[in-house]
């Protein structure tokens, strides 16, 4: 009992004179024992490498998820070491949703088809999203949360220890000073032995634990390439189903009904052979008047090199300077250019050329 009373009588004068310490190093009316230049610009290194790291990690938070109530709640989740519900993400949703339009306007439709096909290739866009979401938490953000809730926790406990050993030494210095009697004195040199070897051991201790920044540098550097390496997967993932997309709709076969003549001539929504689309349509002035099979009619302008009236079926908006706008029911000039896609013809009506999807043609005689 009486140990126990003595060891916080203790406990207590050394917190006292901490505080005391403190307080006159505050007031400018006691020294105060440096660091040494190294220790502190590894303290400030250590201490930069936390905000930039805590920012970094913020930010592409915000990028993986935008919405702050879902981030708030996967945050909830991970705190209980649950595993938070899968969630759909929008492209998922977009996906359903021209999936589902189309399908409902009919496949056998263009305006339908193409629903269908752009919603597939959302989703695939969003099956790429998660995969890149979950690399990039798991080799990178992890590693970067793993340094503030780990490392960096230790080096501040040992900072702020080596606070405390500080202010031990910097008290011991002060009643070495103070002390007049030979006993007193020889006290305070033995104190001021002890407490200068704490603080020499703790600042060797922090040392060390800030110098490990440097690899915690190169760990997160290769977390960097990875991450870079996972946005390069994702985007040229998604840049190729883009691609195959763009092809797939400008190449969709001639048999797909217009479903706007579909609706205004009364038929039921069922796919227009090009035959009988193209036994409906007037002649048209500009040679003999009937038309010819597309494909046929492709493959011999292509080998010929020459030039030949085409009726445009749809509207086409150019999507680049380097194609030429069509609206529906006029007739244009087209040929063939060495090495265009087999999917494009070189387009003319008056001063005006560009390419045009052979698609949205039909070739005249």
């Amino acid at each position: 009992m009486d140990f126990n009373v003595k060891r916080l009588a203790a406990d207590a004068g050394t917190f006292l004179s901490r505080a005391v310490q403190f307080t006159e190093e505050k007031l400018g009316q006691a020294e105060k024992t440096e660091l040494d230049a190294h220790l502190e610009n590894l303290l400030g290194r250590a201490e930069n490498t936390k905000q930039w790291t805590e920012k970094i990690m913020k930010q592409t938070e915000v990028l993986l998820q935008p919405n702050p109530n879902v981030r708030l709640e996967e945050f909830v989740y991970e705190k209980l070491e649950k595993k938070a519900p899968a969630r759909i993400n929008n492209h998922d949703l977009l996906g359903h949703s021209m999936i589902e339009a189309g399908s409902d306007f009919g496949p056998g439709t263009a305006y339908g088809n193409a629903l269908i096909k752009c919603g597939e290739t959302q989703k695939q866009i969003g099956g790429a999203e998660r995969e890149f979401i979950q690399s990039s938490a798991i080799n990178f953000l992890t590693p970067f949360r793993n340094f503030l809730e780990g490392d960096f926790k230790t080096i501040l406990k040992e900072r702020k220890l080596l606070q405390v050993k500080r202010l031990d030494l910097d008290a011991a210095k002060t009643r070495l000073k103070k002390a007049r009697m030979p006993d007193a004195r020889a006290a305070a040199e033995q104190e001021l032995r002890m407490t200068q070897s704490e603080f020499d051991r703790q600042a060797e201790i922090t040392r060390l634990l800030l110098e490990g920044v440097s690899s915690t540098h190169a760990h997160h550097l290769r977390c960097l390439n990875d991450f870079v390496e996972a946005q390069t997967t994702y985007y040229a993932q998604c840049y190729q189903y883009m691609v195959d997309l763009q092809k797939q709709l400008g190449s969709f076969p001639s048999s797909f009904s217009n479903n706007n003549q579909s609706s205004m001539s009364g038929a039921a929504n069922v796919s227009v052979p090009t035959a009988a689309m193209s036994a409906s349509l007037p002649s048209v002035s500009a040679g003999s008047g009937s038309l010819v099979a597309a494909s046929g009619g492709f493959s011999e302008l292509r080998s010929s090199n020459g030039s030949r009236k085409a009726r445009v079926l749809y509207d086409y908006d150019a999507a680049s300077s380097s194609e030429l706008s069509l609206l529906a029911d006029e007739v244009i000039t087209v040929s063939s250019v060495p090495g265009m896609d087999s999917d494009w013809l070189m387009g003319e009506r008056g001063n005006q050329k560009g390419k045009v999807p052979i698609t949205y043609l039909e070739l005249l005689n």
